[in-house]
């Protein structure tokens, strides 16, 4: 398979879904993808959160299970995830009944902590069905993504009502954010709007406490936050 980062046409998650488009730091996800892939046994219940090396992870599990006849079946938390599984063979559910007994996902960052942010975050409240309470976490990311404290450089994302986003704004800055805004999408007029029918905030703060997603959560209006807050995860 190519890993030429300019022609992603060999990870397309199905003939009429052409994405990824671009996918930046590709060797070293793939790596991440196939270290993933090793730890898949036969009957294996897998929830797939999002992100690009949780999606090149879903691919090399494809690959396994084709080429070692594996049969598996997935949690997916997106479109995206859901169609490349069928491309892939696998069969995919949104929510799962039972334990998943592994989860994937990708954070924007990583620190060595129970506290994580994940991914674009524009399916907060949908990849909770892939994550907490899977008996194993992997974390997919690439060396890039580490930092050394965790908020340096990027927002949380905090999933809201389309109702409630200036009540949330002003809770916001009450909870301590530097600052906050809509998040805006690519490709249409208008805010980023999650698979559960909400829009996304990102709000920035000088530091994040153990407890801010729960302090969070708490607010009237807020549906999910990115950040997860007292599991066991293994970063890969």
């Amino acid at each position: 398979m190519a890993t030429d980062s300019d022609d992603l046409s060999a990870w397309y998650a199905s003939a009429a879904l052409h994405w990824p488009t671009s996918v930046t730091n590709l060797d070293a996800k793939i790596e991440v993808a196939e270290r993933i892939a090793e730890r898949v046994r036969d009957g294996a219940l897998i929830g797939i959160g999002s992100g690009s090396a949780t999606y090149m992870a879903l691919w090399a599990i494809g690959r396994r299970v084709r080429s070692e006849s594996l049969s598996i079946r997935m949690v997916t938390a997106s479109y995206e995830t859901e169609a490349a599984a069928i491309t892939l063979g696998s069969r995919p559910c949104r929510s799962a009944p039972c334990s998943p007994s592994g989860a994937s996902t990708a954070p924007t960052r990583s620190i060595p902590t129970a506290v994580c942010s994940r991914g674009v975050a524009v399916r907060c409240s949908a990849r909770r069905s892939c994550g907490p309470p899977a008996r194993h976490i992997y974390l997919a990311i690439d060396p890039s993504k580490h930092v050394e404290r965790l908020g340096q450089g990027f927002p949380v994302p905090i999933e809201v009502d389309r109702l409630a986003v200036d009540l949330v704004g002003r809770a916001l800055v009450s909870a301590g954010a530097r600052s906050w805004e809509l998040r805006i999408a690519g490709g249409k007029d208008g805010p980023v709007i999650t698979e559960s029918g909400n829009l996304v905030i990102d709000a920035w703060f000088e530091e994040i406490p153990q407890g801010l997603s729960g302090q969070l959560k708490a607010l009237s209006g807020v549906i999910e936050t990115g950040l997860f807050e007292g599991y066991k995860f293994e970063i890969l």
